[in-house]
């Protein structure tokens, strides 16, 4: 559900999206175009999300690409655990859609 409103979101601020419903989609995803930012869920299936998130960060196609964690799990310290890994910042769920806005915005120059 909460990732059903992050795709709302985003396609009615005006983004087009591609969603990947596990990991190693979402490494298969990334090997057929460029992206401007990536939304990674730390739950995936499959393959988790910071295992993907290492996969990019170790590519040079992909290193430079801002990526953000999405999670239902934000404990104290999960922020700089996140960002630690390679991630520019974390949302956690349920998704605050002020908040959300404001990221995506940042991280995308709007």
């Amino acid at each position: 559900m909460n990732m059903e409103l992050i795709l709302d979101l985003l396609e009615f601020y005006g983004h087009r999206v591609t969603e990947a419903e596990d990991g190693i989609k979402a490494l298969e995803r990334l090997a057929e175009k460029k992206f401007d930012i990536i939304l990674l869920d730390m739950q995936l299936p499959k393959m988790d999300g910071l295992e993907v998130l290492d996969r990019i960060k170790k590519n040079p196609v992909t290193a430079d690409i801002p990526v953000i964690a999405v999670t239902a799990h934000a404990m104290k310290g999960s922020e700089e655990h996140f960002i630690e890994m390679g991630c520019v910042d974390y949302i956690s769920k349920p998704i605050d859609i002020h908040r959300f806005r404001s990221l995506i915005d940042k991280y995308l120059g709007e």
